[in-house]
């Protein structure tokens, strides 16, 4: 991955509770790997992650809730919204066209910023000529540093389909 802007989805973001073990591996390990560093997570993706977390029952969002309060804690994770620059990337840039209004302004917002995606869309990753990196699979399950982990051993209460675009079932 470039050292340009880091930015990252929604998907991104729950594929750490993706009930593929291969995608949430890939996702915790991308997240352990960053906890010093910096990720771009726009206001809106934000929202699509509480909406999904919200269709679950109570229990299971008691049990996620303190892991992710704490990892955005400890982690940088600006959380910014779309400039006019964003929005006249999203409708300017060819490679975005045919995109879902949502992808298009995300993608809008990072094309703009110079940045690069990571995401779990499997659509997103496989259409060219996007900014969108992939992460690679870890040889073995990474570790959250201290608290973090055990909160994340309890939050895995939660598990969403591989893409996390899926309702819940």
């Amino acid at each position: 991955m470039s050292s340009s802007e880091t930015f990252i989805d929604g998907t991104a973001f729950m594929a750490m509770h993706s009930s593929d073990e291969t995608v949430r591996r890939s996702f915790k390990e991308f997240f352990v790997s960053r906890l010093s560093g910096r990720v771009i997570l726009n206001l809106e993706q934000v929202g699509w992650c509480d909406n999904l977390v919200w269709q679950y029952s109570r229990q299971v969002q008691d049990a996620y809730y303190p892991f992710m309060d704490n990892l955005h804690t400890d982690m940088r994770i600006d959380r910014i919204g779309y400039s006019d620059g964003d929005l006249a990337a999203a409708a300017g840039t060819p490679e975005l066209a045919g995109l879902p209004l949502t992808q298009r302004l995300l993608l809008g917002q990072v094309v703009n910023r110079g940045g690069t995606l990571v995401t779990a869309d499997p659509a997103l990753r496989a259409r060219p000529g996007l900014p969108v990196a992939a992460v690679p699979l870890p040889a073995r399950e990474p570790v959250f540093p201290g608290l973090l982990e055990p909160l994340y051993q309890d939050s895995l209460a939660l598990r969403v389909p591989p893409s996390g675009s899926e309702e819940k079932s």
